[in-house]
């Protein structure tokens, strides 16, 4: 991804919808202090080893090449890509893993290679497979190495985009949140030692894991990406040569590394390395004239070593809350395939399948500033030809085929149908906790203490909600509350520390990151001192741009009227996320334990306690009969406020259906079983007054309104 922002980076497609995308910027500044230290390095031969000359891309001539018809070998010459001595043209497809079931993986890549799709590009989310420092998960929706070999099953090739930045819309960029805690702060992205240091214990787990799984090594790999779109960030060339040094120690001489970049002399000249050492491809605006860009591509290729590769066709574009969803024209995205395929160039189309982001991982953007803040759906369909759930009967799925299919000696295997879907019905709720109430479990809940408030990651909160508590002497009058610097939504409730009774906390209101406000806080008759509950919500982090380094929670003082509060603790909240230790959430079976599930027979209790905005837990389930076949569904959230939902304990997802475009969330078959199936959802704001949520077939971006958006200052 994609921020491909015309004028600003190098891609992005042809908007049919009235969102706008607001072009972001696209370097940081660097420290003159750091320059000048870096200069005295190179000076004094520093860092010769990572200036030592690269291996070139193929040191073989093209007539030993054409001899070598039965040897295993993916190469670039005369601008071109051989595979096996034989002309390749890339026709390729971004499908992640990671955005999509293990159970659905066949599935997702059979409706690809029916699309008439050769390659499959995925990237490699570091956050996702080391959730903490030295804690690696491979497995479940991380085991890449499984995937990989499902994508050789299928005879389709893979060009792996290993990171360590990937963006992706996708939470940091890929890089795992427990960075941001390192003190001092690391420089992303850059040639810091410490940054570098880091990088080389993760690739050295990564790149041995997939190097037998390279093209020469008998898999399916063809090329692996390093970085993604720097030059549209940075311009530090220690850095992008480190990471091709690492490569090369793991994966060897003869596979392909290469760099994607928008389609500008800037972003080209900043992100590339020049030579036959690293392949460079370009990525651009869908519409844009693709010939022009593939010649000054050549610019910054070897002679001979440039064949024209669109490394992010765009078919569709993302959305953030609170805007339109983003469509573009089917027809008009398929005849700008057209003028590549056909003078015999390689596209890559970003995305051929988005899928959904599950958990806490969907990213963000920003604009012009760092509270100009853009969360992105959980929904990452994209308006791709594969559609979120896999659906390929559409009108997109079907020009974009039509165009492709030419461009195949062979028939293309036939077009699968559309999964059956299933809307179960109505799924009655109960309010079954608030959540302050499920924050005294016993061992569950980590407490930190700190004079001021600290971040989440310095907290060990890596995702979900973080609740701040503090307390102060009740004024005679009403007290005015300001956090400068809150990521990214913080409710604010106030209750009198001295009262016996089990009063909950009264919630006073909400100031977030995008349009940040002071609060009143009342005066309450409290005899001793007043505490302050602040529950702030990560929304995800920011995936792209200058202001990546984005720690979340309270990184200010929090000050009552003009004077900075003191003494505070910090408690997290365990929900679950993709991945990690934690298999069993406990709040979650907090919530299960309130409906007895294993009876049919037990009627759920309604309450109608709903007159103010507190955080609460909603517990339902629907039934699947034993004679019915289990399908995708989605759940409908229409009514309520913002939150985040589960269904048998899996995380589908956060839901904000008043400020939309997304009502519903995609419930994949896998995650169902036959007789109850269990909805457990945590209600920020406002419940359906009728404590109701719905099981219905299809998806559905009509919520909220255009006047909704959530980063309007």
């Amino acid at each position: 991804m994609r921020t491909g922002l015309k004028n600003s980076r190098g891609g992005g497609p042809s908007i049919s919808s009235d969102a706008k995308f607001p072009a972001m910027a696209t370097k940081r500044r660097s420290r003159a202090k750091f320059f000048l230290f870096l200069l005295s390095l190179v000076a004094f031969g520093a860092f010769a080893p990572v200036f030592a000359p690269l291996p070139s891309l193929s040191s073989s001539s093209l007539s030993s090449r054409r001899h070598k018809v039965n040897a295993r070998k993916f190469e670039i010459a005369d601008d071109m890509f051989w595979k096996d001595g034989k002309p390749f043209q890339i026709i390729g497809g971004d499908l992640h893993y990671f955005r999509i079931l293990p159970e659905y993986w066949e599935d997702r890549l059979l409706r690809a290679k029916a699309f008439g799709l050769n390659t499959i590009q995925t990237y490699v989310p570091w956050n996702l497979h080391e959730p903490s420092q030295g804690e690696l998960d491979f497995e479940g929706i991380g085991d890449i190495v499984s995937f990989l070999k499902l994508c050789q099953k299928l005879d389709l090739q893979v060009m792996l985009r290993a990171g360590p930045y990937i963006c992706a819309e996708w939470d940091l960029g890929g890089f795992p949140p427990w960075l941001l805690a390192i003190e001092p702060a690391l420089r992303l992205r850059s040639s810091d030692p410490a940054f570098l240091d880091l990088v080389e214990s993760w690739w050295g787990v990564l790149l041995p894991l997939i190097a037998p799984l390279l093209y020469g090594n008998g898999g399916p790999i063809l090329m692996v990406q390093i970085e993604n779109e720097f030059g549209s960030y940075g311009n530090d060339k220690v850095y992008l040569h480190h990471l091709v040094t690492l490569a090369r120690g793991h994966l060897g001489d003869e596979i392909i590394l290469y760099t994607t970049d928008g389609g500008s002399r800037e972003a080209l000249e900043k992100g590339t390395i020049r030579g036959d050492a690293v392949f460079s491809a370009v990525d651009f605006t869908t519409g844009d004239d693709p010939w022009p860009i593939f010649e000054l591509q050549k610019e910054f290729n070897a002679l001979g070593k440039s064949p024209p590769l669109s490394a992010e066709f765009y078919t569709g574009w993302l959305t953030h809350w609170g805007e339109e969803i983003a469509k573009t024209d089917a027809d008009f995205t398929a005849a700008a395939l057209e003028k590549i395929l056909s003078r015999n160039g390689s596209a890559v189309l970003y995305m051929a399948h988005g899928g959904t982001n599950f958990g806490f991982y969907s990213g963000a953007n920003t604009g012009a500033n760092e509270h100009d803040y853009k969360p992105d759906l959980t929904s990452y369909d994209y308006d791709a030809p594969i559609k979120e759930s896999g659906d390929v009967d559409n009108a997109k799925f079907k020009a974009l085929h039509r165009v492709i299919k030419k461009y195949h000696a062979a028939s293309l295997p036939s077009v699968p149908s559309d999964n059956k879907k299933s809307g179960y019905g109505r799924i009655r709720l109960q309010k079954s906790s608030i959540l302050f109430d499920t924050l005294n479990i016993e061992g569950a809940i980590n407490v930190a203490e700190s004079q001021n408030p600290i971040s989440m990651e310095s907290a060990g909160q890596m995702f979900g909600l973080m609740l701040y508590v503090s307390e102060f002497r009740a004024r005679n009058n009403d007290s005015i509350l300001s956090i400068p610097e809150v990521h990214d939504r913080a409710q604010v409730f106030i209750s009198c520390s001295s009262k016996s009774d089990a009063e909950q906390p009264t919630y006073i209101g909400t100031i977030e990151r995008w349009s940040n406000k002071p609060l009143g806080l009342p005066h309450i008759d409290c005899p001793s001192n007043t505490s302050l509950f602040i529950l702030v919500e990560n929304m995800g982090r920011v995936n792209y741009g200058q202001f990546m380094f984005d720690r979340k929670g309270i990184l200010s003082s929090v000050y009552l009227s003009g004077k900075a509060l003191h003494g505070w603790k910090m408690l997290s909240v365990p929900f679950q996320n993709l991945n990690g230790k934690q298999k069993v959430d406990p709040i979650i079976q907090l919530a299960y334990s309130e409906i007895n599930t294993s009876s049919a027979h037990k009627k759920l209790k309604e309450s109608f306690e709903n007159s103010q905005k507190e955080p609460a837990l909603y517990a339902g389930y629907f039934r699947v009969d034993e004679t019915s076949q289990l399908t995708d569904t989605y759940i409908s959230f229409r009514g309520w406020g913002k939150g985040i939902a589960f269904v048998n304990e899996f995380n589908i997802g956060r839901y904000w259906p008043s400020f939309g475009p997304q009502c519903n969330l995609y419930v994949p078959a896998p995650i169902l079983r036959y007789g109850e199936n269990v909805v457990v959802i945590l209600e920020l704001d406002s419940p359906n007054p009728d404590l109701v949520v719905t099981s219905v077939d299809q998806p559905d971006f009509t919520c909220g309104s255009r006047s909704s958006k959530v980063h309007q200052l």
